[in-house]
């Protein structure tokens, strides 16, 4: 009997360093991860995001994603300088309803945008910087306009999520982390207002671009915008060349 309790002391000894040196490996591994979103798991709503308060890459706090604090949230994220991206807007009304596809490619502050329009035609516009320009198919004519209030989102018409940040919190029904096609996203939807209309959004955390949309009125689905695949490359600068040669983006 003494025997077995002095091999279970040497079989303590001998192994309880490794568990010691196991634990620290785990627990220094952890703390070098770098900065950045980590997602929860599907159907809880705790979100963490870089604080940059402290300085560091490595340091993160806690912020529940909720109609309190969704607007934080919304303010951590960053949109992509360059990237094309396939968008589809589809539009419902009483006995009909409507689609159609945009090609964007954006390049810093410059925004291209190709929609099919009915009868296959093309409506190509570019927007930055002061002006927008605007023509159809291989015309050489241009159009040519003040930007003004008028965005790139306006030009792609889809709504500029960002407006989610002006809205008074007592109009934000919901919000969470939602998984869409695979996609992690930010979800925020609108309480009904004197018209019947709600609007619902769905914010990729990877890249801070809206990937899908919808506006109901009364229950109906009116409006739903999706765009769900990106790709993330520098546009060519033959993209930003009007019909009559001039060149909006300068090639490198």
């Amino acid at each position: 009997m003494v025997l077995n309790r002095r091999n279970l002391k040497w079989t303590i000894w001998i192994f309880l360093p490794m568990l010691l040196l196991m634990a620290v490996l785990i627990l220094s591994t952890a703390l070098r991860r770098t900065a950045h979103i980590v997602l929860p798991e599907t159907g809880t709503s705790t979100e963490l995001v870089p604080d940059a308060s402290t300085g560091g890459n490595d340091a993160l706090k806690v912020l529940e994603v909720r109609p309190e604090t969704v607007q934080t949230v919304i303010e951590t994220l960053s949109r992509p300088t360059e990237y094309r991206r396939t968008v589809t807007v589809e539009q419902f009304w009483t006995g009909g309803s409507g689609s159609y596809e945009a090609q964007v490619a954006v390049s810093g502050e410059l925004t291209r945008i190709d929609r099919v329009m009915s009868g296959n035609r093309i409506r190509h516009t570019i927007t930055g910087g002061d002006e927008t320009y605007v023509w159809y198919n291989e015309e050489k004519k241009i159009y040519v306009a003040p930007v003004g209030s008028i965005s790139a989102d306006n030009e792609q018409f889809i709504p500029t999520y960002e407006t989610i940040l002006d809205v008074p919190q007592a109009e934000i029904a919901a919000a969470d982390y939602r998984v869409l096609s695979g996609l992690n996203c930010i979800y925020v939807e609108t309480v009904e207002d004197e018209w019947g209309y709600v609007q619902r959004y769905w914010v990729s955390v990877e890249t801070g671009l809206l990937v899908s949309a919808e506006r109901l009125q009364n229950g109906e689905t009116a409006y739903r915008m999706k765009a769900l695949t990106l790709e993330q490359s520098v546009p060519a600068a033959a993209e930003f060349v009007l019909p009559d040669g001039r060149e909006l983006l300068e090639a490198e």
